[in-house]
């Protein structure tokens, strides 16, 4: 497929105010290392269930050369927390999860693994470390005013210093890569650096995590998330191009970086690709695959209409607010339960029944 995000570690050492997710936020004692061993437990089954391939058709690049009439190209997993450099999950986290997803895909089309961090924690000693476990890009994603300690002129500050340890390494901007599509995860290892900005990444801030407790999401009814990337829009079409799933560290798997209000499944039970099969035609999950979550609810007595009605709500502070989020949100709690745990045991159900007798016996 061409995208996952996963989530290694809740553990950050920051409690930004515009963050999506609460759980992102320092840990200390036994809450550390809570977190750090639900991540030591989880990843190497999360992993193992993974698809087989990480490499899609690209249906905006015809090639008559190939049986497809497509170009193949190699997916990307999306390394990310909290901040995975942190002292305590770099060591013990990080790096075998980067081994073992480097030997998974060594002999099986390659994969472009990309290492999400705020930025202040990376050092030359790090950035080589990432490096030689195969990491193919690395993201500093914390360049806003938003992150305390780099407001105005301190974040400019960081990227020109960024920017000089990725080219000493040699490697090459996001931009420039983008110009040679036909790298495709050859050639020179990737920097980007981006933030939460108007007119970058989050944009107007998904109504999620603390954003939505400090009340700085802008977004109204007109902002359809769900028909973006990072969104739900085409999760479900693993094979080609736009698709793109989110997992947490505990395992489980949403059709977007904003996470819908129940799992779909969780990884550390069962392959993705078996999720993803049991999801394709139902009409709830075709909707948010559409990027039209206000149709997810046609089939089972709710109009569009009802719907909208939804996603209406109001801020912690007492501000009127709508988006689709919200009324996506009341869906699955008030809807979905039952179906999502009835899939799940038909999945399972599959399994058993393709494991030999002496296996089981």
């Amino acid at each position: 497929m061409e995208s996952i995000y996963y989530v290694l570690c809740w553990h950050c050492h920051r409690r930004c105010k515009h963050c999506y997710e609460e759980r992102f936020r320092p840990y200390v004692r036994e809450e550390l290392d809570e977190v750090v061993n639900e991540a030591l437990r989880s990843a190497p089954a999360i992993i193992s269930n993974f698809p087989e391939t990480m490499q899609y058709l690209d249906r905006d690049t015809p090639d008559d050369s190939t049986p497809s009439g497509f170009k193949l190209r190699t997916g990307r997993i999306i390394i990310s927390g909290g901040d995975v450099l942190t002292d305590p999950v770099r060591e013990r986290v990080l790096y075998p999860a980067l081994e073992a997803i480097r030997d998974k895909y060594r002999n099986n089309g390659g994969v472009k693994v990309i290492v999400q961090t705020t930025g202040d924690l990376l050092t030359e000693k790090i950035l080589d470390e990432l490096l030689s476990r195969g990491v193919w890009s690395v993201s500093a994603a914390g360049i806003d005013d938003y992150h305390v300690g780099m407001q105005g002129d301190k974040k400019l500050e960081l990227a020109a210093k960024l920017r000089e340890m990725f080219e000493s390494a040699g490697m090459i901007s996001v931009a420039e890569h983008d110009k040679r599509r036909d790298l495709d995860g050859q050639g020179p290892p990737v920097y980007s650096m981006f933030g939460a900005t108007d007119d970058a990444w989050i944009g107007k801030i998904w109504p999620r995590g603390r954003a939505w407790q400090n009340s700085l999401s802008k977004a109204t009814i007109k902002d359809n998330f769900c028909n973006a990337w990072s969104g739900g829009l085409g999760f479900l079409e693993y094979g080609y191009n736009g698709s793109e799933v989110s997992i947490d560290p505990d395992g489980n798997v949403f059709p977007c970086c904003l996470k819908t209000a129940r799992a779909l499944g969780n990884l550390t039970e069962e392959p993705l690709t078996d999720i993803l099969d049991s999801l394709a035609g139902h009409p709830v999950f075709e909707a948010i695959n559409a990027g039209k979550p206000e149709r997810m609810g046609l089939t089972q007595g709710q109009s569009v209409s009802e719907y909208l009605a939804n996603c209406y709500t109001h801020t912690p502070d007492g501000r009127d607010y709508s988006n689709l989020c919200i009324g996506c949100d009341a869906f699955f709690r008030d809807h979905l339960e039952t179906v999502l745990h009835d899939l799940r045991r038909q999945r399972l159900g599959r399994r058993l029944q393709m494991i030999p007798t002496h296996q089981t016996s």
